[in-house]
């Protein structure tokens, strides 16, 4: 049997005309008095939202952006922190037919200089304290405050259209190191519907706690607009919630299902779990979730664990979940919906068993428009109608995907992506170092962190010196943890850099 999973029958398309904020947003006409959000704290001083407040917040936001003189199909770069202005500017972006583009609010100002560049935005809305370009030029920008005032406005009209046109655009970390602009169609959104049943088994009764930071894809999606989408209650915790305050917030507000990157959950089991009654299970996505994670958290708590994988040109497509558990050692299944296949090196379907480059069939509909300005990174992704993941797996005879490794040398920081070639560029700018090399290390059997091996000019450089030099030129989470000294660096026959090999061999140590 080949390494192939046709869905019968194919998914439909998304409907026309469509458009994403509108989707999420639809049950403001039937459960207005619904709580869509609540931002919970153990304080008690809740910030309750329902579908009727939240709707009509979008569509005043949407209206203040177009009375900005902006246009549909114009970019708005998102520089916002963890509140929720960035939920509410992002759909009311999509709402009027904007694009929004969500950045991370740790970057610094070199570093959203650069991509500030590759967008182009029109606008940008800003919380104070979070870094700008350096050159905003003739780029408006819209402060916190004033996006409060717009929520008030008269609502505008939603723009409908075609729903593979731009919807937004969220960066991702590429082999060459150079970020890259992924830009995603309204449809988006439609696919998602798939993660419903292949991993969340979400329902309108539920009540969804994601322990990230609103402004986190993996928030934004799973966190709220999935919830949303359905009718379900988002819970988020208020900005300064200790890990160990999770699994009460999650006790005292009834929540249903929880989300989290594996990092978490090893932060909550360093404390006494109450009992959690409510919840039915968890959900991890980001990184690789340990099994000594999964495991530990399964028998402390009863709970199961469902992870994800994903990537940000498409998502999750592959997860286990309630009625359909991933088997021992496997990432799970592909998602119902999902054609996904197993690809050698000449493009061809290879039989399940063997290992081969994940790929995803070109007629998803959560699958990228393509990388803005990069036709030919975009058409590289490609072998004829197949979207190649860059990952190594292997498709079991009964359907189960089984990680191998990443071809590429990207490295995971708390669910971020992060390159390898990026955070080196910045560690060679200290004179004192020669060259270096990054990759991600396990320091035990459930944490992995960002390790620097360099070569120095002459002497080592002291780890405080090399650490706030990376926090300099990186946002915090590209940062190193550990920075070792090496007399050189392995290299392969074509000269190519070995970081597997440092890996391999400082986790053998």
């Amino acid at each position: 049997m080949l390494s192939e999973v046709i869905p019968t029958p194919p998914f439909p398309s998304a409907p026309t005309p469509f458009n994403m904020a509108d989707y999420v947003l639809q049950h403001a006409a039937d459960k207005p008095e619904k709580i869509a959000l609540a931002v919970v704290s153990m304080h008690g001083d809740d910030a309750v939202w329902t579908y009727a407040q939240l709707a009509r917040s979008v569509e005043g936001v949407a209206a203040g952006l177009l009375e900005k003189g902006l246009t549909p199909g114009d970019r708005v770069l998102l520089r916002l922190g963890n509140t929720v202005d960035f939920p509410l500017a992002f759909l009311a972006a999509i709402h009027a037919g904007l694009v929004p583009v969500p950045t991370s609010s740790q970057l610094t100002e070199a570093e959203i200089t650069k991509m500030s560049a590759m967008v182009d935005p029109r606008c940008i809305i800003a919380a104070d304290g979070i870094a700008l370009p350096s050159d905003t030029g003739q780029v408006g920008v819209i402060s916190a405050d004033e996006l409060h005032d717009m929520a008030t406005l008269p609502p505008a009209s939603c723009h409908m259209g075609d729903p593979e046109r731009p919807a937004y655009i969220i960066f991702t970390s590429g082999t060459s190191g150079q970020a890259r602009a992924v830009v995603h169609a309204h449809r988006a959104i439609w696919a998602r519907q798939m993660m419903w049943q292949g991993w969340y088994d979400l329902h309108e009764t539920d009540r969804l706690m994601h322990a990230g930071a609103f402004n986190w894809t993996y928030t934004l999606g799973t966190g709220l607009m999935d919830p949303w989408t359905v009718g379900a209650t988002a819970l988020i915790p208020a900005v300064g919630t200790k890990p160990e305050e999770f699994a009460p917030l999650i006790a005292r507000h009834g929540a249903t299902i929880f989300a989290a990157a594996p990092g978490v959950y090893r932060q909550m089991m360093k404390h006494d779990l109450p009992a959690m009654p409510q919840l039915r299970h968890g959900l991890s996505a980001g990184e690789k979730l340990p099994a000594t994670t999964r495991e530990t958290w399964n028998n402390q708590t009863g709970k199961m664990i469902f992870e994800a994988y994903g990537m940000s040109e498409c998502s999750t497509f592959v997860s286990g979940c309630p009625a359909h558990p991933a088997p021992s050692g496997t990432l799970g299944y592909p998602q119902p919906g999902r054609r996904i296949a197993v690809l050698d090196d000449a493009g061809n379907i290879v039989p399940r068993g063997s290992s081969g480059i994940m790929a995803v069939h070109r007629s998803d509909p959560g699958l990228m428009l393509g990388y803005l300005g990069a036709n030919e990174a975009t058409n590289n992704r490609f072998s004829g109608d197949w979207f190649l993941t860059g990952d190594t797996v292997r498709m079991e005879e009964d359907g189960a995907i089984s990680f191998e490794g990443r071809s590429d040398d990207i490295m995971n920081a708390g669910g971020f992506r992060v390159s390898p070639i990026e955070v080196e560029a910045a560690i060679t700018l200290h004179p004192d170092v020669h060259e270096a090399a990054c990759t991600e290390v396990a320091i035990k059997a459930d944490a992995s962190v960002i390790a620097c091996f360099y070569v120095p000019e002459t002497d080592p450089v002291s780890v405080e010196t090399l650490s706030q030099h990376a926090h300099a030129h990186l946002a915090h989470y590209k940062c190193p943890r550990l920075f070792l000294p090496v007399a050189s660096l392995p290299r392969g026959a074509n000269n190519k850099l070995l970081r597997a090999k440092l890996r391999e061999e400082f986790e053998t140590k």
